[in-house]
């Protein structure tokens, strides 16, 4: 007999492995933290798999977790879009932009789902670097836009802060000294940070290889270049996150819509859909 994931287990989950912690996630979903541990427990044994690694200081996927947990946000992104939106014809063009690192994520197949459940919407998703995004904002080729801050046309609706993670090749020698780095080019405003981490705890570096897109840097990362510092959504199967350095600030996005959209009920749900899975 089939097994149906259920979405009360699947977003206890979710938000368990979002916040990084069972408290802050009960807090979040405001359940009790034994209600919502039992969730989870449900959960593992429709599974058949441990999850999450439960320690004093929070929890960590564990390798069937890393492996459920893209499938549980697609189901609950679409679940909901689809009560959302099941009353209401969505059509039109929508342009949406993403930075580079954020089109290399989970966003991308959320937005393709969008768009199969909406036959006559159009999307132009455009990722790009920082001003290169600025540049289609500013030739109308834009509507609603996830980006860094500082290039943003404008103070954001909302913003949110994303965790960073070092990582590495399999088997790559951290204590290299100075320790090689796969770095995104300038002017990437997370690089300044990621250096000055370096630079607090005496750690000694050198630039190995530099990328304008996340593709080059995760590319850089598996042929062993170097370590690098990406979001943790872009951590790839095959490659390692790295213990024994800094630790790393999270990085900061934004979203900003064009004028005249407010009342758009296709730009209404992309909003809603990059909200859900930031």
């Amino acid at each position: 007999m089939a097994v149906d994931l259920e979405s009360a287990l699947l977003r206890a989950f979710v938000t368990c492995a979002r916040s990084g912690s069972i408290s802050r996630a009960a807090a979040s979903l405001r359940r009790t933290q034994p209600g919502l541990s039992q969730q989870l427990r449900r959960l593992e044994r429709v599974v058949g798999e441990p999850l999450l690694h439960r320690t004093p200081t929070g929890v960590t996927l564990t390798s069937a977790g890393e492996i459920l947990l893209p499938y549980a946000e697609r189901v609950l992104a679409l679940s909901t879009q689809a009560l959302d939106d099941t009353r209401r014809a969505l059509a039109g063009q929508c342009g949406v932009g993403l930075i580079d690192d954020l089109a290399a994520a989970r966003l991308p197949q959320a937005l393709s789902d969008f768009a199969s459940l909406h036959p006559r919407a159009t999307l132009e998703v455009i990722s790009a670097p920082g001003p290169a995004m600025r540049d289609a904002w500013d030739a109308g080729r834009l509507d609603i836009a996830l980006s860094d801050p500082s290039y943003l046309p404008e103070p954001p609706r909302w913003t949110a802060r994303l965790p960073l993670a070092w990582v590495a090749a399999p088997g790559f020698d951290i204590s290299t000294d100075p320790l090689p780095l796969v770095l995104f080019s300038r002017p990437c405003r997370w690089r300044a940070p990621v250096l000055a981490a370096l630079d607090a705890h005496g750690r000694r570096w050198r630039i190995a290889f530099e990328s304008t897109s996340i593709a080059g840097v995760q590319a850089g990362v598996r042929a062993g270049i170097g370590v690098a510092a990406v979001l943790s959504a872009n951590v790839e199967p095959g490659t390692s996150d790295v213990v024994g350095l800094p630790a790393l600030p999270d990085a900061e996005i934004g979203l900003v819509r064009r004028a005249g959209t407010e009342g758009n009920h296709l730009v209404d749900a992309i909003e809603t859909v990059l909200r859900r899975m930031t």
